[in-house]
């Protein structure tokens, strides 16, 4: 009689939970298209581009200059058809506590149209000022190309750049520069 009690409350329960999922699968497909339109519009304005930029993509295979490991997926904005920028996750693979995924903008005069921290698993309080949420020093990429600064000077100040790092947390800020840098050369 336990048995068949036990077996009655698994059966209702895992019953209850696939509901639930199938109930809310939609719902959380959308929340997560509006994470990422979200993350794109801090990097180039909707005001900028006129198409749906989450269905005009390109996958790229994965590429050891953007230090990925699968398929890129690559939205590109349009205004009226015109190319105006696109936008691709890049992996800087040497923080200090690992990966940093970034989400880079790229306009087509070569231009960055900015950077954003996607997930980092850096030390809190040091590392982790790369995310737009703790200091402004991630947004400091808009605007920035190859030649502005020269491409020499794409680097921590510490190694000689134009870039600041954080006290205590060199190695962080030395990553993400490295990894922009390497995305706009494949750009």
């Amino acid at each position: 009689r336990v048995g068949l009690l036990l077996a009655a409350f698994a059966i209702g329960a895992t019953s209850l939970v696939v509901l639930t999922e199938a109930n809310t699968r939609a719902q959380i497909s959308e929340n997560e298209r509006q994470a990422l339109l979200s993350a794109i519009n801090a990097l180039v304005g909707s005001s900028e581009y006129d198409n749906d930029i989450l269905t005009d993509t390109i996958t790229l295979p994965k590429t050891k200059q953007l230090g990925t490991k699968n398929d890129t997926i690559v939205y590109r904005a349009r205004k009226d058809g015109v190319p105006v920028a696109t936008i691709f996750t890049s992996i800087a693979p040497n923080g200090y506590s690992g990966k940093i995924k970034l989400l880079v903008g790229v306009y087509y005069d070569r231009n960055l149209a900015g950077v954003r921290v996607i997930e980092h698993k850096e030390t809190p309080g040091l590392g982790d000022k790369i995310n737009e949420k703790k200091t402004d020093w991630i947004l400091k990429f808009k605007n920035l190309s190859l030649l502005n600064p020269i491409e020499s000077k794409w680097a921590v100040k510490k190694d000689g750049g134009d870039f600041d790092q954080f006290t205590g947390a060199t190695i962080t800020p030395r990553a993400v520069v490295s990894a922009v840098k390497k995305s706009l050369l494949y750009f």
